[in-house]
Order: structure tokens, then C-alpha cells, then sequence
């Protein structure tokens, strides 16, 4: 008790509290999330509006940028597409020489990095949702074969890892057991099993043009009122093989993150997706807040569980102002 027990003692050298710190974020703890667009014209990247300092690459460029980071430490990417064609079954998604496809093997011919592709729908579909629809509603059970079918596709071109993004209930399963008769039993699924319906997205629909044409994700992306279900929906994609489990959004969620690591003990990572980087990069520019709520945003991720965090602050935590 005061005055024996004094807490500023240990904080008050900087070297002492250095000694003691509990949470660090490293270099290795980030996946970096790309976006290739097939119209992009090489040398030329596309600069995305709601996301300032974020670009849409061809192939090429992709390609190229992702070494630069992995020269300056990355270690892994997320893959998000934007086709020329669009239809109901986002057939763009799974097209042997689709615009991921053709990155992927790029990637892995030029480098070393952990290639993951983000199975979903949404950007590949002329009408903008995670699945097939019909009667203007996303059906569960038939969407599962073509999620299956983009998994196999990605593993084919050479990817490291799959991660769905649909929120389909079973979809787990359906990837898994579709890789294993494939025979890449050895590609693991990093699962969404935790993705809210936020509006946080807002940013990322621009990005990946995926917004969808009517309705909303409701139906099949969780509430952001709800905790236990949560961890309903993890354990059920535990039970069906998934092999790390993504909660996203992060800083938000905090909460869900957490209890997720200590319940599960799984690999866990968190996306700190575009709506928490554009406001924090919004109030960086306008000088509302200093850099440092950055490195705050990051560690209270880490502190919270996540072994792994997605961000678009890669480039920026590496002193790289500009994609080239």
C-alpha cells in the first residue's frame, strides 16, 4: 500500500518501462490487404477516395508493390479482386486466369510473402452481394458450391491460405472438404467466423466496387448488438476445420476479439478494416489527432488478443509514403 508501493516507479525511466512493456507490435504481426483491378493500367494505380494513400493495382504493379513491402519486412498479403465482368454467379471469381488468379502466381514466382486470397462474392457479382440470389435473397446452401470452387481455383494458382469472407453458414466445411478431394490438404482456411455488419465497410465498398445493388448484408452478416453469437459462430467453424479465425471489424469489437483468444485459444487475427483506417487517417491529416492514436489503435488490437492484425497502415509503418 501507499506510500511502500509506489506504480510510477517503474515508469519512470524510459528504459525500465521498455523492460517491462507487455504488448508490442512487430513487423511480422501485419497482413497487408491489396486490391487488383483489371482495367488498372500498369504504372498507373488508382488512387481510392474513401481511403486515402490506398490504390487499386494491375496485376503487375501488385505484384511489384507487395516485394517493395516485403523488402522492408512484410511477411504476408490479403487479396482482394475487381473484375471487368460481372455476373450472378461472380464467375470472375473462380476463372482459372481471373485477375487474382494471375496474381497470385505472380506473387508467388516474385516472392517469398504468404499469399492469402479472400473468398467471397460480393465484388465479382453484378449484383453486389456475398452470394446467389434469388427472390432477392441470398441463398445459403447453393452459394457453398461456389465458394468451394474459388478456394480450389486460388489453391490451384498457388496460394498459401484461404480466407472466406461470405458469412455463409457451413461454408467451412463445404472449403475444406472441397480442398481435401483436391488434394490440398495442406492449404489452411483462415475463417471470418466473426464478421459484423458495420458500417465501418463503408470505405471498402468503393474500393472493391462491391456494393450491393439492393437491400444490405443483414441476412448473413452478424449484429453488431451481439456478443454470444460471436462465439456460436466460432466454435461452429472450429468443429468445421477452419484453421485461424479473423474477427473483423477490430478496434470496435475489442471485446468479441478478446474473448475469442482466451475462449478458443486459436490463431487469431483481427482486421482493422477502411472505415477505422480512413477516420483515423482523416483525423491524422486534419490534425484533430497526432500519429501516435495509430500506434495506440494498434497496440490495443494486439493487447486484446489478435496475433495477427490486417491493415492498411503497412505501407506507413514502413516509411513508405508512396506506392512506388
Amino acid at each position: 500500500m501507499f506510500p511502500v508501493t509506489r506504480m510510477r516507479r517503474m515508469r519512470t525511466d524510459e528504459r525500465i518501462r521498455n523492460m517491462f512493456r507487455e504488448t508490442s507490435v512487430d513487423m511480422d504481426d501485419f497482413i497487408y490487404p491489396l486490391y487488383i483491378k483489371e482495367s488498372t493500367v500498369d504504372g498507373n494505380p488508382e488512387e481510392i477516395s474513401t481511403m486515402p494513400g490506398q490504390f487499386r493495382y494491375s496485376v503487375n504493379d501488385a505484384v511489384d508493390f507487395a516485394g517493395l513491402l516485403e523488402d522492408q519486412g512484410l511477411t504476408s498479403v490479403l487479396l482482394f479482386g475487381i473484375p471487368n465482368h460481372k455476373d450472378a454467379v461472380g464467375s470472375s471469381a473462380y476463372d482459372p486466369n481471373g485477375i487474382i488468379q494471375q496474381t497470385i502466381k505472380g506473387l508467388k514466382e516474385q516472392t517469398d510473402l504468404v499469399v492469402i486470397g479472400d473468398v467471397c462474392m460480393c465484388e465479382y457479382t453484378d449484383h453486389g452481394h456475398c452470394g446467389i440470389i434469388k427472390d432477392e435473397y441470398v441463398q445459403n446452401d447453393p452459394t457453398l458450391d461456389y465458394l468451394s470452387k474459388i478456394a480450389v481455383s486460388y489453391a490451384q494458382a498457388g496460394a498459401d491460405v484461404v480466407a472466406p469472407s461470405d458469412m455463409m453458414d457451413g461454408r467451412v466445411r463445404a472449403i475444406r472438404t472441397a480442398l481435401d478431394e483436391n488434394d490440398y490438404v495442406n492449404v489452411p482456411i483462415f475463417s471470418y467466423a466473426a464478421k459484423y455488419a458495420s458500417t465501418f465497410y463503408s470505405p471498402f465498398r468503393e474500393a472493391a466496387d462491391s456494393a450491393p445493388s439492393f437491400g444490405d448484408r443483414k441476412s448473413y452478416q452478424m449484429d453488431p448488438a451481439n456478443f454470444n453469437e460471436a462465439i456460436r459462430e466460432v466454435a461452429l467453424d472450429i468443429d468445421e476445420g477452419m484453421d485461424a479465425v479473423i474477427v473483423k471489424p477490430a478496434m470496435p469489437y475489442l471485446d468479441v476479439l478478446r474473448e475469442v483468444k482466451q475462449k478458443f485459444k486459436m490463431p487469431t487475427i483481427a482486421y482493422q478494416v477502411s472505415g477505422e483506417y480512413s477516420m483515423i487517417t482523416a483525423g491524422i491529416q486534419k490534425g484533430y489527432i497526432t500519429e501516435d492514436l495509430l500506434n495506440e489503435s494498434l497496440l490495443s488490437i494486439k493487447r486484446a488478443g489478435a496475433d495477427m492484425i490486417i491493415s492498411y497502415f503497412v505501407p506507413q509503418l514502413l516509411d513508405m509514403d508512396k506506392p512506388y
